[in-house]
Order: structure tokens, then sequence, then C-alpha cells
């Protein structure tokens, strides 16, 4: 009995955080949705702070692209935190702040993404804070529409589309993310999202929350900004764009480091407390579920090994996973990526579990 309470409560919470849950999200932003309050004549005052660590090769076409926004100039303020950063970094921002008042530089001891974060928003009185990694590129109007979206008063926290540029190897990265992006636009449909990303994001100053420098924006603040009792949404019309990681190797490698700070805050961060009914379950379909997918395909594994012979549902199962894992080994790509991604959350929980997760970064390979 064992067992099999494991392997079905494995495949049923696999099926459901992959499946289920999004069928279900879909339908229900279709029958009740929620929409966002726009104001697109909405001008704030926006601090974009773009923290940096050795951006040298990327900091000036960062910074170019940012003055070059549709925005009001004397509305926008653009701080470079430097995270201790020992290459031409400070020197390449100062070059730029000398020419053009808006771009201002934050030297920072190292600490970490968060850290230089934390300090750049404690230096800024600005309406509206918008963060943005190194290496991204902002469509114009990416701004204007971020502000659009926090004039709703119940909106806390805004991102945006990220859109990854073709890579130049065998990453499939390119295909998990288009799921996840529709999948954000359904949550942020039905109140709020459960997740955001590093590349293009805003709060209200007044909302902003000064968190663990080893957690990072994108799981924290959505979840922080619905325990206040405000929205975090999602504004497919604000894009930003990045180069992925080359391959489906170095994706692995970036999502291990992605998922440490996953584990931290899902176990250490208090993300299921005071949270109303229906985001707790987004927040444990959607994130607890999807980071335990890796322990719960290894449960899986085994129990179906265990029984086989003991029906025909035990034996299709184990023969899929052992298809996949084949396909994996001879190199399918799809395939590939799927087992990396999976194994990464597990070997990300080994390593938590050992060592804990340090609050500094370094850039991810092949995205510069």
């Amino acid at each position: 009995m064992l067992l099999r309470g494991l392997f079905w409560g494995a495949l049923g919470a696999l099926a459901w955080t992959h499946a289920g849950y999004p069928l279900a999200a879909g339908l229900a932003a279709r029958l009740r949705p929620r929409p966002v309050r726009r104001d697109p004549s909405a001008e704030p005052r926006v601090t974009v702070v773009v923290a940096a660590h050795d951006e040298d090769s990327v900091i000036e076409r960062r910074l170019e692209n940012l003055l070059a926004l549709d925005y009001p100039p004397e509305r926008l303020e653009i701080v470079v935190a430097s995270d201790a950063s020992a290459d031409r970094t400070d020197q390449l921002v100062e070059a730029v702040a000398a020419r053009e008042p808006r771009v201002r530089l934050l030297r920072c001891p190292r600490g970490g993404k968060v850290a230089a974060q934390n300090r750049a928003v404690a230096r800024s009185d600005a309406e509206v804070v918008a963060f943005s990694d190194a290496n991204a590129t902002w469509a114009p109007d990416a701004l204007r529409h971020l502000v659009a979206s926090l004039a709703d008063p119940e909106v806390a926290y805004v991102c945006g589309q990220l859109r990854l540029e073709a890579a130049e190897g065998s990453n499939q990265e390119g295909l998990y993310w288009r799921f996840e992006t529709w999948l954000r636009e359904q949550e942020s449909a039905l109140g709020s999202i459960t997740g955001g990303n590093g590349s293009i994001y805003a709060l209200r100053r007044a909302d902003y929350v000064d968190v663990d420098p080893r957690f990072g924006h994108d799981l924290a603040f959505p979840y922080l900004m619905v325990q206040r009792g405000r929205r975090a949404v999602y504004e497919p019309a604000a894009h930003a764009f990045e180069r992925p990681t080359p391959s489906n190797e170095t994706e692995y490698r970036r999502k291990v480091r992605m998922f440490e700070h996953c584990w931290l805050i899902t176990l250490r961060g208090g993300m299921l407390r005071r949270l109303p009914p229906g985001y707790l379950v987004s927040i444990v379909s959607h994130r607890v579920l999807r980071y335990a997918s890796g322990v719960l395909h290894v449960v899986l594994l085994g129990t179906s090994a265990l029984l086989l012979g003991a029906g025909a549902v035990y034996t299709l199962v184990f023969l899929a996973q052992a298809a996949l894992l084949a396909a994996a080994a001879a190199g399918v790509p799809v395939a590939r990526y799927v087992v990396y991604v999976t194994w990464a959350t597990v070997v990300a929980l080994r390593n938590y579990l050992l060592r804990g997760v340090p609050a500094t970064w370094e850039a991810a390979e092949g995205t510069r």
C-alpha cells in the first residue's frame, strides 16, 4: 500500500503542476477575469536600478538603451548599483554620467544583487522604482507600460514580458519560457502572478520591501505583495530582450543556481503564510510542486520500477520515464532539456541543505 500511495501521489502531483493547474488557471481566467485599471497617460517619477557586477561588456549598451526610452527625461533617473565590480564597469558608468545627468553610479560593497538593489532604493525618492538586468534590452515603450499598470491603486508590483532571443546552441529554454509566460498571463488575470522575472519589473516605491539578500525579487516580491493585500501583475506589452544560455548544459548550471534560491525562499521565506485561498492554491501548484518535480520524478521512477508486474499502469509509467531518459542520453535536445531542468531541482535542494545559498552571483555563461 505504501508503494502504491507514493506512486499515485507523485504521479498526481506531477500531472497537476504540469497540466491540471495550467488548464484550470486558463479556464478560471476566462470565467472570472480581474482586469488591471491601467492609465496610459501616467508619468510618475521613476528610478531605474541596474545591479551590476563586472558588466563592462554590456553596461554602456544597457545605459544607452535606457536613456532612449520613450519617457519624459525629467521624470527618469538611472542608477547603476555596482556590486564591487573589479573590471571597467564603474569607469564606463562614470563616463556616461559625466555627459548625462540622469545616470548615477552607486558603488556598493560586495553583497549580491539584492543587497545592491536595496541600497539603490534607499537612496531614491521617486514614486516608482524599476529594475533591469545589465544584459537586458527594453523596448522604447516598456517603461510606459509598466507605470500604466501601477496606476491601478490595487497594484504594487508589475513585471513585463521577457523575450528570449534565438539561442546560438542547443538550449531549449525558449519552449518552456513561452509556456511559462502564457501561464503568468492567466495568473495575472485571476489576480496576482506567483513569480516575476529580473529583466523588467517595477514597484511603487512605498511598497518596496528589503528582503534577505539571498532571496531574489522574482519569487519573493509577488507573494509579499499579496500578503500585504496588494496585487502583483504581468504586463505582456512591456517587452525586454535577453540572450539565453547557449546550451542545455549551461542552462542546467544556471537552473541549479536559481533553484537554490527558490528552495531557500520556499522553505524559509514564509511564502505560504497569510495568503487568500485561491492564491495559496496557485503558489503550491505553480511554485512548490514545480520545485519539487525532480524529487517527485525520482519517487515515481523508483516506485514504478518496484511495482512492475503489479499492473499495466505501473509498467507504462516506467517505460515512459525510461524512454525519456534514453532520449536524453541519445542527445535529443528537448528530452535533454527536460531531464536537465528536472534534475537541477534535486541538485539545488541537495546544495541548499548541505551548504546553504550565497547572496552573491556571477553572470550566466553565454548571456552577455
